[in-house]
């Protein structure tokens, strides 16, 4: 049980090739994608954010400025190395989370914006009220980010290779994981077209 002692991770590094320009910026209600999913991060009961970030950081660093934390934590790192796969940034996110000594995380994406506070909210109530290490999303036919990762868990990430994300972790660790169905994780935004779907109504529906 970690009741609140838990971090969102929030990878934000990503180069994004084929949008064709920083992702982590474009609007989204009014502000950019990151600031919008660090926003909705600091909503939940967690202890504190870590932002990792990579390609573009420079431009991207400065919108993040200003954020009310609600008396809580908020580290925003760099990987040096982004370029070489989430897996990378999953271990400078843990790097820099370290120092906090939290009993859980959740991994969550900056271009995820209609995952809401009580999406990423339930996936540590859920582990809370079952025990369950690991509390997956669950769409597409799939599993994976947002997940939450009890502290049990941590050094699985910490030995994925920079190429890989954190699917493989769930997948190997079948009855230790809880799939919740999160339909809200499909709206990722990697080219023109999937952003000019999230401006369509019907896209949200």
């Amino acid at each position: 049980m970690i009741s609140g002692d838990y971090a969102v991770v929030i990878l934000a590094a990503g180069g994004s090739s084929r949008m064709g320009s920083p992702k982590q910026l474009l609007p989204f209600a009014g502000k950019p994608l990151v600031r919008h999913a660090v926003e909705t991060a600091l909503q939940t009961n967690c202890r504190g954010v870590v932002v990792v970030l990579g390609a573009n950081a420079g431009e991207i660093r400065p919108v993040l400025e200003g954020l009310e934390t609600r008396g809580k934590f908020l580290t925003i790192t760099e990987n040096p190395r982004w370029a070489e796969g989430m897996g990378s940034s999953i271990h400078a996110g843990l790097e820099a989370l370290s120092a906090q000594q939290v009993q859980g995380l959740i991994l969550t994406l900056s271009d995820m914006p209609l995952v809401t506070a009580a999406i990423l909210q339930r996936l540590a109530s859920e582990h809370d009220r079952t025990g369950q290490p690991i509390v997956s999303s669950s769409y597409a036919g799939t599993v994976g980010v947002p997940v939450f990762f009890a502290a049990s868990h941590f050094s699985q990430l910490q030995e994925l290779a920079p190429q890989q994300g954190c699917k493989g972790v769930i997948l190997k660790n079948g009855e230790a994981v809880l799939r919740i169905p999160c339909p809200e994780a499909e709206a990722d935004i990697d080219t023109p077209q999937d952003y000019a779907r999230l401006q369509d109504s019907s896209f949200v529906k």
